[in-house]
């Protein structure tokens, strides 16, 4: 299979890769970047919400409270108000995004054992922030009415009826500090790996076109089949050091557990790169121009990214976009990856997927040979 013709090809594009370093470059930084950037600000982890106080009561039972919120990791008291005035104002100018309102009797009503209510503002033009910070207010409210109840009945002497008759006890597992950044680095290897494979692969073809040195190969004796080889295997190799290169740096950067085995990871990995190689190529029988094949490659990345599961559950897509999922090479690559990673997950566990990746790889790959052959002819 590796004859002289081919090993020369391969060979000649190495020194192609190699004189040109701004793709070399591109192709080096570029997954770090998209790590770094992604990795720390793509996160669904709500983390010290701005609030505001209007404390109208002052007394040890609200400064009680205060701390109840000032001890979860999910609100930062950031400013005491004098007025809900003043407090409209902030939320209205995004300099906080709850509020917290303490009426002057709330300290009387703790004291008697009657029901002291707060009001919770909560800026929802943000859904994200504003449902983390809804569940959080809810649990930390609940928490201390507990506390106070408890506290009330034992002083009455009635701690004995304080048993529960169900007691839930949650376990997570494979994540159990629900971070998300395990759930989102594993992802980035499908993302930048269809994204760096397929544009690489498709723009240097169309850039051979472009110099005109297309028509000097295809006189020579080398066959489609060797061309579309001959240009596939290197950008293989680049693929699988992008991928080795995300996963050591997301383990140094952000801790991520490897749960599985890389042999694993690696094999089922070159699936999906073999599938993004031929829609590269693919991409490059229909574009004539460099700027063409990246705009395409964009077309293409962008239902990738929004129809996988990589951004957005897709449980919560209409039924018609889940169908469509389907069709989307990244999809299975995404449960593959999240599971060998997070899951520890083995090859009996991921039958579905290697198989719809099989056909995926197959399909792409034959049909990006068939239209280059007959682009060739």
């Amino acid at each position: 299979m590796f004859n002289s013709r081919l090993l020369s090809l391969i060979r000649k594009e190495f020194i192609q890769i190699r004189r040109d370093p701004r793709t070399l470059a591109l192709t080096i930084l570029l997954p770090i970047v998209q790590l770094v950037l992604l990795g720390y600000a793509a996160t669904n982890d709500v983390r010290n919400v701005p609030m505001a106080v209007f404390d109208q009561d002052k007394s040890a039972a609200s400064r009680d409270l205060l701390d109840a919120y000032r001890t979860a990791d999910y609100f930062k008291l950031t400013y005491d108000v004098q007025s809900e005035e003043e407090l409209h104002r902030l939320i209205e100018s995004n300099d906080v995004r709850v509020g917290l309102i303490i009426p002057p009797t709330y300290g009387r009503a703790i004291t008697a054992g009657e029901t002291a209510q707060v009001a919770f503002i909560i800026d929802g033009s943000d859904p994200t922030v504003a449902n983390t910070a809804l569940a959080a207010a809810t649990f930390i409210g609940q928490s201390k009415a507990t506390e106070l109840t408890i506290e009330r009945l034992a002083a009455r002497g009635m701690g004995n009826v304080l048993g529960t008759a169900v007691e839930v006890r949650t376990q997570v597992w494979y994540n159990p500090d629900l971070v998300s950044s395990y759930y989102m680095i594993p992802a980035l290897i499908g993302m930048i790996l269809q994204f760096l494979a397929s544009l690489l692969t498709a723009t240097a073809i169309v850039r051979e076109r472009e110099y005109g040195t297309i028509e000097q190969i295809i006189v020579t004796p080398i066959q489609a089949w060797e061309l579309v080889l001959g240009k596939v295997i290197p950008y293989v190799l680049i693929a699988f050091f992008n991928m080795l290169e995300i996963l050591i740096a997301g383990v140094i950067l952000f801790k991520i557990p490897i749960n599985g085995s890389i042999g694993l990871l690696l094999a089922l990995s070159a699936l999906f790169i073999v599938t993004t190689l031929g829609m590269g190529i693919f991409i490059s029988t229909m574009a004539n121009t460099q700027q063409e094949a990246m705009l395409m490659v964009m077309f293409t990345l962008l239902p990738s990214v929004f129809l996988s599961g990589f951004l957005f559950p897709l449980e919560a897509m209409p039924v018609v976009l889940q169908w469509v999922s389907y069709a989307i090479p990244l999809r299975y690559y995404l449960i593959v990856v999240r599971g060998i990673i997070l899951k520890g997950s083995g090859l009996a566990a991921l039958g579905p997927e290697v198989f719809a990746l099989s056909v995926f790889a197959l399909i792409m790959l034959s049909a990006a040979a068939a239209r280059f052959r007959k682009r060739l002819d």
